[in-house]
């Protein structure tokens, strides 16, 4: 709170953030939930989780642009007022024809956050006041998360069971005009409302590969994002499996493994916050941990370990995130965040749609405890990869600025 108080812009970021974040996953709680009801299968999950990331293909790198050439404020503020009219067209679902509103829905959903995340993210470094609190205020990105996800996918579930989807669809409606208004209100730099006259070289992908090229540690983020986005769809699809199949607990069980991996980034803020050096290097070591509790998640039968182990590797992850997130941020000039936030998120995200519809595909074959267990071991190996890359720089001598970092 402390933080939130002396970076006020910010602040008001984190609460539009916490008040979409939770409407949003009030409703995809009860979406998936509504989905393993209506069909019995894993894969018509797979295929939602996937059509709501296929979109950045396009609309990411789009986005980033925009958020370069345009004010960012209103950029915000138009894709959380467009999203109100099609999160209230998931009323109209009743039965398994009608499914393919889901599916559109959840396209054009995922259109307007593939526009509004780099507009965002490429937001805090420009409203905070002071820049030396740049990890601190990724660390905070980790506990936004964390709050939608026990305040939007566990109450989700507790409020979709009594109420029923319905509710929750409202309720995500209403939490895109709450954060419009809060967008509103805040002061964003001068810059942002001229933007659009500035040069047109800016929007070339040329400049990404130059900043790219220019920095190993973005590179090494980068395939980090990549490899890590073929093997998190499986963790996706395999929450509300596990829920629902394994444990068989509903809408209560989706809400309560979500719930989890909110308490796990919550607590990951005390961690992060006190970081200072080797920032790369930390975030692989925390990739690899995240794979050993994933590894274990798939042979705990006890639900209460299950929970803990979701809360560890959450945590492990909203460390890892924090510090992939600041040398990204310190490693991009300003002026071009928002294209290489664009551009990775098309890239990420797209991958870890193909990962979801995959895993989705596969649940209908393989066995979800079996299917965890090698998406564990796949973070391992990844995780060895990269600190093997670094490995191979450092002792060759190529010249990295601010590795550490």
């Amino acid at each position: 709170m402390e933080i939130l108080r002396e970076e006020k812009k910010y602040g008001r970021l984190f609460f539009a953030g916490v008040i979409n974040g939770i409407g949003d996953r009030f409703s995809s709680v009860a979406i998936l939930t509504m989905l393993l009801q209506l069909t019995g299968s894993g894969f018509a999950v797979g295929l939602t989780l996937a059509i709501r990331l296929v979109p950045f293909v396009v609309f990411g790198p789009l986005g980033g642009m925009l958020a370069d050439r345009f004010s960012r404020k209103r950029i915000l503020i138009i894709t959380d007022l467009s999203r109100i009219l099609f999160a209230l067209s998931l009323l109209v679902v009743d039965g398994k024809e009608d499914v393919w509103v889901v599916y559109v829905t959840s396209f054009v959903m995922a259109a307007g956050e593939a526009i509004y995340a780099p507009a965002r993210k490429s937001s805090i470094i420009k409203i905070i006041e002071n820049k030396a609190s740049l990890l601190k205020v990724n660390s905070l990105e980790q506990v936004m998360l964390g709050v939608v996800l026990i305040g939007g996918a566990f109450s989700g579930g507790i409020v979709s069971y009594i109420f029923g989807p319905q509710f929750t669809f409202w309720f995500n409606a209403f939490s895109f005009l709450v954060a419009a208004l809060i967008i509103a209100n805040i002061e964003f730099p001068a810059e942002d409302k001229t933007a659009h006259n500035g040069n047109k070289e800016k929007t070339q992908l040329s400049s990404i590969s130059k900043i790219l090229l220019a920095s190993v540690p973005l590179q090494i983020i980068l395939l980090c994002q990549a490899f890590v986005a073929c093997v998190n769809g499986i963790d996706n699809v395999l929450i509300s499996v596990y829920a629902v199949k394994i444990y068989e607990l509903g809408e209560i069980g989706v809400g309560m493994f979500y719930g989890a991996l909110g308490i796990g980034l919550m607590l990951s803020f005390f961690v992060a916050k006190r970081l200072k050096k080797h920032l790369l290097l930390l975030g692989i070591a925390c990739l690899m941990a995240e794979g050993i509790f994933v590894v274990l998640q798939s042979r705990i039968e006890v639900l209460l370990l299950a929970v803990l182990i979701f809360i560890s590797a959450a945590f492990m992850s909203g460390i890892g995130n924090a510090c992939f997130d600041t040398v990204l941020m310190k490693e991009t000039p300003e002026e071009h965040q928002g294209k290489l936030f664009g551009f990775t998120e098309a890239i990420s995200n797209t991958i870890h749609g193909g990962s979801m519809f995959m895993a989705g595909v596969a649940t209908e074959y393989i066995h979800p405890r079996t299917m965890g267990f090698f998406g564990g071991i796949s973070y391992i190996g990844i995780s060895f990869c990269l600190l093997l890359a670094l490995f191979i720089i450092r002792t060759k001598s190529i010249s990295v600025r601010d590795v550490n970092q």
